[in-house]
């Protein structure tokens, strides 16, 4: 038995134990022979060059949209729907939040995917999974002759002072992890989803995270994808001061490979090009496009190991205690399969198919009247707004959790038509009515919360003619 077995061989217990498939604990094992080496997965920018110039999705021909129809038959919708939303306090699948009009971010993507009458499959999480199917049986229409869902793979963490498997007797299911989106082609296979959709003659899929309103089907980019006959496809968006620390295209120097470099596989001493967005111009908005039979011919090819940039990251076994084990957590990206895939292109798109929902922040713009619903369902900017989304900060000490954000607004979010600016700070519960102009910041500095009403809003803004409006709310 090689040193690398014997190392191994608790992992491989622990894994069938868990009745986890044997291609998944090859695949994981691929990454912990990377990792006993001693590789870290860093991709230093001497082995880089930027990406200069890409096609742009805002200037296809015509034609393309025409032939994007044509295809929506072979065509199918994934999304990654395995987070809990735990950062706003949820104990359920993030996407089960209403975000507009009372609906669900799955309520949404449903009936988007109905009106393109494509399938909807979604990669659950085996925390998310119930919930998730609860709903969709509101969409009878959906239940068709593709499962409507496969579950993610679960990872051994490793303890970072010896490389074994971690023991955390106080909490088991803190010795486990997600092995980051990465795992969808691993799980595409073992589930048997990849051959059930190659079987019903489905040749691509469009996928993208449950969180992401913006990432609609584009019959333009559908048919862009099928038409120049790409075995895979990233779209990506100019990088903005605040997507510094994000992940970014690039260019492998030996080859002219596309890859992606996310901030964990960034050495130190590279922080400062990594962050230069005149640089590296372009970031992964995670909104892929797979050609089914290219991934099941590349499987093959590669033992079923796909062979995705590994990342390893350092956290505790209790991510809530700082104090307990250190390990290691190895990840891999969705969208590093670019590098995987000779051929593989990036596509240039707006900002405004990536707009995640992470934070209350976001929250409160997209359900507030700056956003609308069309009728294909997707979410978007109110045309009034010329293309600009709205600024919102909310004191993360009484907005940061769900529960904390709704009792802040009873009557519903205000007007932010014509916000450019919304920051709060302090408690501050906002009445029914209400609408804000310009740039508002609204400060509460005493300890009880102080309700903003419909008067106070229209005699503020009167007075400091809409632009630059200072609410300070101190009954003392």
């Amino acid at each position: 038995m090689s040193d690398l077995q014997r190392r191994f061989a608790p992992f491989r217990a622990r894994m069938q134990a868990e009745a986890l498939p044997e291609l998944f604990i090859e695949t994981f094992r691929h990454y912990y022979a990377q990792l006993a080496a001693g590789e870290t997965g860093a991709i230093p920018e001497t082995e880089i060059e930027p990406v200069r110039d890409l096609p742009d999705a805002e200037s296809l021909p015509e034609d393309m949209a025409r032939a994007g129809v044509d295809h929506l038959p072979q065509t199918v919708f994934i999304k990654l729907n395995g987070g809990l939303g735990t950062s706003m306090g949820l104990q359920k699948a993030k996407s089960l939040l209403p975000v507009k009009e009372g609906l669900t971010f799955l309520d949404i993507i449903a009936r988007h995917a109905l009106h393109h009458r494509i399938p909807l499959v979604l990669m659950n999480s085996f925390n998310t999974r119930d919930d998730s199917l609860a709903l969709l049986k509101n969409y009878p229409d959906l239940w068709g002759d593709i499962p409507l869902d496969f579950v993610q793979h679960k990872a051994p963490k490793i303890r970072q002072d010896t490389l074994e498997p971690v023991s955390w007797p106080a909490n088991p299911a803190l010795e486990w992890a997600p092995p980051g989106h990465g795992d969808i082609y691993t799980a595409l296979v073992t589930s048997g989803m990849l051959d059930a959709l190659l079987a019903r003659g489905y040749e691509y899929a469009f996928v993208s995270n449950s969180d992401n309103l913006g990432a609609s089907l584009d019959p333009a980019i559908l048919g862009y994808f099928a038409e120049n006959r790409l075995p895979f496809m990233m779209e990506v968006a100019n990088r903005t001061e605040s997507d510094r620390k994000g992940g970014h295209l690039a260019r492998r120097k030996r080859d002219g490979q596309l890859i992606l470099r996310e901030s964990a596989q960034c050495p130190d001493e590279d922080k400062d090009a990594f962050q230069d967005i005149s640089r590296h111009r372009y970031f992964n908005t995670n909104n892929l496009w797979f050609h089914l039979p290219a991934l099941k011919r590349v499987m093959g090819e590669r033992g079923g190991v796909l062979g995705l940039p590994m990342i390893r990251n350092s956290k505790t076994v209790d991510p809530r205690d700082p104090a307990s084990t250190p390990v290691y957590q190895i990840e891999t990206a969705m969208g590093s399969a670019i590098a995987v895939f000779e051929g593989a292109q990036a596509l240039r798109v707006p900002r405004s198919r990536f707009s995640p929902v992470k934070t209350t922040n976001e929250l409160l713009a997209v359900r507030s009247d700056a956003f609308i619903l069309t009728d294909d369902y997707r979410v978007m900017l109110h045309p009034q707004r010329a293309g600009q989304t709205v600024a919102v900060d909310l004191d993360p000490k009484f907005y940061k959790l769900i529960d904390q954000f709704d009792a802040c607004f009873p009557y519903g979010p205000p007007s932010l038509l014509r916000c450019d600016k919304l920051v709060v700070r302090g408690d501050v519960v906002f009445g029914k009515n209400i609408a804000l102009e310009g740039e508002v910041e609204i400060i509460n500095e005493d300890p009880d919360p102080y309700f903003f009403d419909e008067e106070q809003a229209e005699l503020w803004l009167g007075h400091h003619h809409h632009h630059d409006s200072h609410f300070f709310l101190s009954e003392s």
